[in-house]
């Protein structure tokens, strides 16, 4: 990993507090976790891949909160122009993408079934150089009242090509990755798919040239 990217977890794992001032809102190019409301697992991925549907890297929830595969870095969405620069603030409605740090690739989706529940496959896939429209997550904050997606307020993520909603079931995988959760994709809402910004480094975009 460069120091480009290694340094915004290092700053991370050193600052795990409440947000100060200027810093409340999720902004593009800040790396954080996000974490399961119902469940508090953190979303994550690593090198693993599905041994069925697609057989792309997985995503799961894990419980631990200071794993650095559960880092994922805010960008703008792709083939839409929001003209989201590095700092701004993410509004409610719109699209961006996710990319997991330690892999480089985005949060995907798309009609593959997931292999625990038979819900829609969530993958991580791509990468710097490789991206498409499953890659697109819609930011649908919970308060009508909301501009901005507010570090302290829950937001779910609908998966803009299929319109499902990102989820997190009950069902936990066994080996190689013994005890973590199944993430998929559901039309419905739910708690379940309730998220909330959690540890990481966060851009104010005052302060950003």
């Amino acid at each position: 990993m460069t120091l480009k990217y290694l340094l915004p977890l290092v700053l991370a794992l050193l600052f795990k507090t409440a947000a100060p001032a200027g810093f409340q809102q999720v902004t593009c190019g800040s790396v954080l976790k996000i974490a399961n409301v119902d469940s508090s697992d953190r979303l994550h991925s690593h090198d693993v891949k599905y041994g069925s549907g697609s057989g792309q890297q997985t995503v799961t929830g894990v419980p631990h909160a200071d794993d650095v595969n559960s880092y994922w870095l805010v960008k703008g969405a792709y083939g839409v122009d929001t003209n989201y620069q590095r700092g701004a603030s993410v509004q409610c409605g719109s699209v961006i993408r996710l990319q997991h740090v330690q892999t480089r690739k985005f949060l995907h989706s798309h009609r593959f079934k997931s292999p625990l529940s038979g819900n829609q496959e969530v993958s991580a896939f791509g990468g710097d150089d490789s991206s498409d429209s499953g890659d697109n997550w819609e930011v649908e904050c919970s308060s009508s009242q909301a501009q901005y997606w507010q570090r302290d307020e829950n937001v779910r993520l609908k998966h803009v090509d299929t319109n499902a909603y990102l989820h997190i079931t009950g069902h936990k995988y066994g080996r190689p990755i013994s005890g973590q959760k199944e993430v998929s994709g559901i039309s419905t809402k739910s708690s379940s798919n309730l998220w909330r910004a959690m540890e990481g480094v966060y851009l104010d975009s005052e302060k950003v040239a």
